[in-house]
């Protein structure tokens, strides 16, 4: 068992994350269940009463998948020091009460990579059903389920194998990624860089800019300073916080330091996110 106090797993992976493109999630009468898959094995979880049971498959241990699981649900962050932090007007105090239990996920890098290269100009739905065809297509068969696919699978499959999943214009980059990490990029490097350069060594990639960089900053990296600023979250804090004035990136990026400062800023773009789409589109 695993004490799981201030977590829903319901937020957690509605909210755009990683494992909101290939994890499996219900919520019945016996709890809220989750499997996903991971290169190592597949990860089944049971959550109720604050506290999660698990079993697991793979090359897994009952102790490496209990720090997977510890790992993969930010259970080790302090919620109360981070909603004290973020909780800073009455917009963020409602996200808070609304959503209260979302976590950052701590990815593994490649898997966030991979997720949110296909993500750009997409939507969840879509985004599930090419990285379920992908996991399918490239991931090691191990009977029940396929692992999640290597960067160098996918690096060694030609672009109509790809853009065969579902892909479209982003097959190039996702090929182009998977060379990179499974050939030349130093993929551990940026644990130990600041944000600021972290951010402008995946830049470097191709099909890599802003948005997609911090995205993959704070569910790759736990670089919790990462604030990524899509369409959804430019258009809620020109509404919220700049009297429905266009307001630049730069501007969106700089508000958000001043407001947030610290490590938490992704806590508070994921609160702002989640409660601006579901209560004030």
């Amino acid at each position: 068992m695993i004490l799981a106090r201030d977590l829903s797993i319901r937020h957690t992976v509605a909210s755009g994350q990683p494992l909101a493109f290939y994890s499996h999630y219900s919520n019945g009468k016996h709890g809220e269940d989750l499997r996903y898959v991971t290169q190592a094995g597949e990860i089944s979880i049971l959550k109720r009463s604050g506290r999660i049971s698990f079993c697991f498959s793979g090359e897994y241990t009952e102790k490496s998948a209990k720090d997977e699981i510890v790992s993969r649900l930010g259970l080790g962050d302090d919620m109360g020091e981070i909603y004290r932090n973020i909780g800073t007007d009455q917009f963020m105090e409602d996200a808070i009460k609304s959503f209260k239990g979302l976590r950052i996920t701590r990815n593994d890098p490649w898997e966030a990579t991979l997720c949110f290269v296909i993500s750009q100009f997409n939507n969840i739905k879509r985004i599930r059903g090419i990285m379920g065809r992908m996991i399918g297509e490239f991931g090691e068969d191990r009977g029940k389920y396929h692992a999640f696919p290597t960067p160098e699978a996918i690096a060694s499959a030609d672009l109509g194998a790809i853009r065969a999943c579902g892909t479209g214009f982003r097959d190039r980059y996702i090929k182009s990624v998977a060379e990179e990490f499974a050939f030349s990029f130093d993929k551990k490097k940026l644990y130990g860089m600041g944000y600021g350069d972290a951010k402008a060594a995946l830049m470097e990639l191709d099909g890599i800019g802003d948005k997609v960089a911090d995205c993959i900053l704070l569910f790759g990296y736990n670089k919790l300073e990462a604030f990524p600023i899509d369409t959804w979250v430019k258009r809620i804090m020109e509404r919220v916080y700049f009297k429905g004035r266009k307001t630049s990136i730069r501007k969106l990026h700089e508000f958000a330091a001043e407001r947030w400062p610290g490590r938490y800023q992704g806590y508070a773009q994921q609160y702002i996110f989640w409660h601006g789409r579901e209560n004030i589109g």
